[in-house]
């Protein structure tokens, strides 16, 4: 429970700190940072990894979690004749079982929300509209790389957006642009130096998020949550008891694990409580910050 616990309290500040993205970075950089660690995210082999190492720690701690909260009602089924709790242990103590289904509902309706649209939603999932210019040499088809009688340099602009990206011809010496080609994923664009596949692209999860918590953003084919306000109502309720569930988890996490010293314990205890307020709280301001901004 305790080894768990800690591992999704590291889990937390690396979804942070790739979420703070979301305010910290705005207009189109911000939009193409955050998709492009999207991207990283879902395809980097360690992180799959870690990724599925988070699903398996959040199920057996929910589960452990359970289990040993109806442990400890069948040690005593019957009450004190005379029972004062706040004398000896704080209220998240007991109501950590309380606290951590409520965080699990979240979880699964946050994934629902973001994940699973993202992973396995049957509908069609918005591509960031990228551009890249890429130069290819005299004498080169920019498709295959053979040979061809051109005899100008031409830069080439990659724009994808949906299923097809558009490949715009650039003559550098009269300046004048026309349509080259249009290319369904997977063509891969040949360059001097290495081959540019068109794979699934930059899936637009920004525009997910930021529809989703009210902003407009249907040029890209994601309108605004009409339920905005709501979803940041219960976004940050949640991150409220995530507060009081880190408020007792934390520290007691070291105890458990034996790591329990007058010369260190005071410490821990410390961060664990700067940690359960700071964490949940940057979480909390960036769906509000989203709405205000909308």
């Amino acid at each position: 429970m305790a080894i768990t616990g800690l591992f999704l309290c590291l889990f937390l500040v690396g979804h942070l700190l790739g979420n703070l993205q979301l305010i910290f970075k705005v207009g189109e950089e911000g939009r193409r940072a955050f998709n492009e660690y999207a991207y990283f995210m879902s395809h980097n082999i360690v992180i799959k990894i870690m990724s599925y190492a988070t699903y398996l720690s959040i199920l057996f701690h929910a589960i452990d979690g359970i289990m040993l909260a109806v442990q400890n009602k069948k040690a005593r089924p019957v009450g004190y004749a005379y029972n004062k709790p706040g004398a000896n242990s704080s209220t998240a103590s007991r109501n950590m079982a309380v606290l951590g289904s409520a965080i699990f509902i979240f979880i699964a309706i946050h994934m629902s929300n973001f994940w699973w649209k993202m992973k396995y939603s049957s509908e069609p999932m918005p591509l960031h509209l990228m551009t890249k210019e890429i130069t290819v040499p005299v004498g080169q088809n920019p498709l295959t790389g053979e040979a061809v009688n051109n005899t100008i340099e031409v830069k080439y602009a990659l724009t994808t957006h949906g299923d097809y990206t558009t490949l715009v011809e650039k003559n550098l010496t009269s300046n004048e642009e026309r349509e080259y080609a249009k290319i369904k994923d997977g063509t891969k664009i040949i360059q001097a130096d290495t081959d540019v596949e068109l794979g699934e692209g930059y899936k637009d999860l920004h525009s997910l998020t930021v529809a989703f918590f009210g902003q407009d953003r249907t040029d890209e084919g994601v309108p605004a949550n009409k339920y905005a306000g709501l979803a940041v109502a219960l976004y940050a309720l949640a991150m409220l008891v995530l507060s009081f569930h880190l408020w007792h988890g934390f520290a007691s996490a070291f105890q458990s694990l034996g790591i329990n010293h007058a010369r260190y314990t005071p410490a821990i205890r410390i961060f664990g409580k700067v940690f359960s307020i700071v964490v949940p709280l940057l979480f909390a301001i960036i769906p509000i910050i989203l709405f205000i901004n909308k």
